[in-house]
């Protein structure tokens, strides 16, 4: 028992010692709790997201369907690209008050559209239903680069960035630092290695699945694999930087955390962020995954290719030069 006090005291004080963890610990809840709060807060969220063709005022008197419930309306002025969120579910149905009667458009494979499109005909039983265009895209069409997406977030986030601190802290890298090995190649061998893994296995899961839900793929295989590269190379160098001279697991555990977590909620991974305050979608524009996700869900859903998602793929590029430069800039070898 007084090896195991000793062994506990030991590390508590190790713990307590280490300022930056101690500080971090007591401040990621409260940054997290602020963060969540200030994101989620407010009134309370619509559980329906419709768009409206025309300048029609959202009351009941322009239309009684303006009286559902829980229902948030916004205008749209592309039908065909309105039509499109139909399609990728970002809208759950699709409604014209320009022509008499009034026409809608619906996903078939959207149970909120189905649950929606009754109300609306329980509303105006003369509203006429419009074919979606093309063939209904499922949610887990969707959803796939997202959870493919995320894996691979924290397969970089943490792969790279905790593991090098550790090895930091154990004094793995101070006996690297005595060969002839430089700074750059080490970062560089720690990049193709967790990069030629990533692709491996999400390539496998993809295919694996692929085999029994036939993912719908509009575009090529080869410019999706090139926009999951770029954008697990981005990744991978942000965990670098993060990693550049960190000592601490804990601290850089909760930076990592810190930044995955966020990225998770708001790069578009579970659902799309059309509703959301104009605030939160331009702060979700600095995530990596973001981007990635956009051009993926592109290629897949709308055949688009490289040439199409460029913007997308210049700022992920952007990025990873950023992330390097100042990782190889602050990366050192030892905790002094």
């Amino acid at each position: 028992m007084r090896r195991l006090w000793a062994v506990t005291w030991a590390r508590s004080v190790e713990f307590l010692r280490d300022r930056s963890a101690l500080g971090w610990n007591l401040l990621f809840p409260v940054l997290m709790v602020v963060g969540m709060a200030t994101v989620f807060s407010g009134p309370e969220r619509p559980i329906f997201n419709v768009g409206v063709i025309g300048e029609a005022e959202f009351t009941a008197a322009t239309h009684p369907f303006f009286a559902t419930e829980g229902t948030r309306f916004h205008h749209e002025d592309d039908e065909a690209a309105a039509v499109a969120k139909v399609e990728r579910h970002r809208n759950d149905l699709l409604l014209d008050l320009r022509v008499s009667p009034a026409r809608y458009w619906v996903n078939p494979e959207s149970q909120r559209g189905r649950l929606l499109e009754r109300l609306l005909r329980a509303s105006d039983p003369q509203a006429v239903a419009q074919a979606v265009s093309g063939r209904a895209i499922r949610y887990v069409d969707w959803l796939v680069p997202g959870i493919l997406g995320v894996n691979m977030m924290f397969s970089c986030m943490f792969g790279i960035g905790y593991v090098i601190v550790r090895y930091r802290k154990s004094g793995y890298l101070k006996r690297l630092n005595a060969t002839p090995l430089r700074a750059v190649e080490f970062i560089t061998a720690q990049m193709l290695s967790r990069l030629i893994l990533i692709l491996v296995v999400t390539t496998g899961v993809y295919t694996g699945c692929n085999l029994f839900l036939h993912f719908r793929m509009e575009g090529h295989y080869v410019d999706l694999f090139v926009v999951a590269a770029l954008g697990a190379i981005s990744m991978i160098a942000l965990s670098l930087m993060i990693a550049a001279r960190i000592s601490s697991e804990e601290l850089s555990g909760g930076i990592l955390n810190l930044l995955s977590w966020p990225m998770m909620m708001l790069s578009g991974v579970f659902f799309p962020l059309d509703g959301a305050p104009q605030l939160v979608q331009t702060g979700a524009r600095v995530f990596p995954l973001t981007h990635m996700l956009e051009a993926a869900r592109a290629i897949m859903l709308d055949g688009a290719g490289l040439a199409a998602v460029s913007g997308s793929l210049a700022v992920l590029a952007a990025m990873t030069g950023v992330f390097l430069v100042l990782g190889a800039g602050l990366f050192r070898w030892t905790q002094d």
